[in-house]
């Protein structure tokens, strides 16, 4: 897959999420990398860039307050060979990449990993059964 399709499907994950998360996010870009750098694995602690599918970077909406001020959006980034590598068809990596910009969004909303699990697999669940 080119990275034009594999930007599309993100962008489509992003359009299937429900109103009301949409409404709520702010202040945060999403973007599509190839793969990790050793640089955010090793400032992460990420035992294996290759497992790495997306990543968060911020404040999360529930840390914001009056000391913060104007700060640079947030950032999510969604790791494409990665991706790839875990999934078994096409199909597999669309549906790889919806629950990955779920779980990433969780963050974004100050959710922590065992968390963002959690909220992942309701809105991925979700919104597979609407399909």
């Amino acid at each position: 897959m080119n990275m034009e399709e594999f930007e599309k499907l993100v962008e489509e994950a992003i359009e299937e999420l429900p109103k009301e998360v949409k409404e709520r996010m702010e202040n945060v870009a999403i973007c599509v990398e190839k793969r990790p750098t050793g640089i955010i694995n090793k400032d992460e602690g990420f035992w294996e860039k290759r497992s790495l599918l997306g990543l968060y970077e911020g404040v999360p909406q529930g840390v914001w307050g009056r000391g913060f001020g104007d700060h640079l959006p947030d950032k999510i980034t969604i790791f494409k060979e990665p991706i790839e590598r875990v999934s078994k068809s096409s199909e597999e990596v669309k549906e790889t990449i919806k629950k990955t910009v779920y779980h990433e969004i969780a963050h974004h909303f100050g959710f922590d990993e065992s968390e963002a699990r959690k909220i992942e697999e309701v809105f991925y669940g979700k919104n597979r059964n609407n399909q």
